[in-house]
């Protein structure tokens, strides 16, 4: 996880992504697959998409269903 320092700027820190995946998830669950390819391009890698959704589940502001589908908990 990248935090905000002197070599990261706010912008390409994992913080600047979390309002990106928490408007896209909203109060619908939607499936991880689909969540990847809809903040795809506020990436730089796959592995941000990792580091964010990390963030967030340790956060417990998003939880993980059954059938793989991503919802909010706050």
């Amino acid at each position: 996880m990248q935090l905000p320092n002197k070599l990261y700027s706010y912008n390409s820190s994992t913080l600047s992504l979390i309002p990106v995946v928490l408007n896209e998830v909203k109060n619908e669950g939607i499936p991880v697959t689909e969540l990847y390819e809809r903040v795809k391009p506020f990436l730089k890698d796959a592995t941000d998409f990792f580091s964010v959704m990390d963030c967030l589940y340790a956060l417990r502001a998003v939880d993980l269903s059954d059938d793989g589908e991503v919802f909010i908990c706050l």
